[in-house]
């Protein structure tokens, strides 16, 4: 990993970012009290801070998805998510979650945005009206949400298309447990060029853009 590379991916790491210069500023501090005491004091509390910080907004985020998996239903007047140069671009809602419109084989749905989760989740209903066929090995797994341990069904989508990216023959899992909510997983997002949130928007970019789907 190049150190360009390195800084791409902490850039997209705040809480790592903060909790790797805190460190950092911690140990300086350390080094100098021995012949700078005052200046070596300052920064190790400064660094302390700086950590105490990076895990209290760890949790408030933690508690936040955690909470979120019960999970929050979109909020009325949202903003939706538009296409602009090539990228597919999701602003915040104001839960503090990203939300976007999709179409699961032609059947638009709504969706909320997981990075923690690693497959994309669909609900009973969504996987009803978008005629979902079920596997001819009924195959199920356990899926650990707010509200405890689910069984939920493994399951393909033949076409899922969001703004202007298409993803075909996408593996899935039908949740009963999720209620009405569907679930855009990391099994989806790792087929795109790139991700990216800056300034509270979520930027998705394809490989191979397609044309935009209207919402």
């Amino acid at each position: 990993m190049t150190l360009a590379d390195l800084s791409e991916f902490l850039r997209d790491q705040p809480l790592l970012a903060l909790a790797i210069v805190a460190i950092f500023v911690t140990v300086a501090g350390g080094m100098l009290r021995g012949t700078v005491p005052l200046l070596g004091r300052l920064l190790q509390d400064a660094g302390n801070l700086g950590l105490v910080a990076t895990l209290l907004l760890t949790i408030a985020q933690v508690t936040r998805l955690t909470t979120s998996s019960d999970l929050a239903l979109p909020q009325f007047g949202m903003p939706e998510q538009n296409v602009a140069g090539g990228e597919t671009r999701v602003p915040m809602s104001r839960d503090g979650h990203f939300w976007l419109t999709a179409s699961i084989n032609g059947t638009p749905a709504r969706f909320l945005v997981d990075t923690g989760a690693t497959l994309t989740a669909i609900s009973d209903q969504t996987a009803l009206d978008a005629r979902i066929p079920e596997k001819t090995l009924r195959q199920t797994v356990n899926m650990r949400t707010a509200n405890g341990a689910i069984r939920a069904e493994l399951a393909t989508i033949s076409e899922l298309r969001l703004g202007n990216i298409v993803a075909r023959d996408l593996d899935a899992v039908v949740a009963p447990g999720l209620g009405d909510t569907n679930v855009i997983g990391m099994n989806l997002l790792s087929r795109l060029k790139g991700w990216r949130v800056e300034d509270g928007v979520l930027i998705l970019v394809p490989n191979n853009p397609q044309q935009s789907i209207q919402n």
